[in-house]
């Protein structure tokens, strides 16, 4: 399984959703969503870049938590993106300090 579509499922599971629902949030047709989505999933292809920026949004995370093959950066990734911009920049202040 790729790294993409490891991550793909597990962010769609933890969000609850199903394949096509995620599939029509990310813009799909909903005829085929479910099964778009579960070949990117099994890793029988792999998404374009609009569409991994679109699924990013629906999923409430950065595109690159697609690609870390790192499970603790993927996690990092993740959380750092749901904060609110102070709470980025209180973070990023105490890391350059270190």
């Amino acid at each position: 399984m790729s790294v993409f579509a490891k991550r793909l499922k597990e962010i769609r599971l933890e969000a609850g959703l199903t394949q096509d629902q995620l599939g029509v949030l990310a813009g799909m047709e909903e005829a085929t969503s479910s099964s778009r989505m579960n070949h990117y999933e099994k890793g029988r292809h792999q998404p374009d870049y609009s569409l991994v920026e679109r699924l990013a949004t629906a999923l409430e995370v950065p595109e690159g938590y697609f690609y870390t093959k790192d499970d603790d950066e993927a996690l990092l990734l993740k959380l750092f993106h749901r904060l609110s911009s102070h709470s980025k920049n209180d973070i990023l202040q105490k890391i350059k300090q270190k």
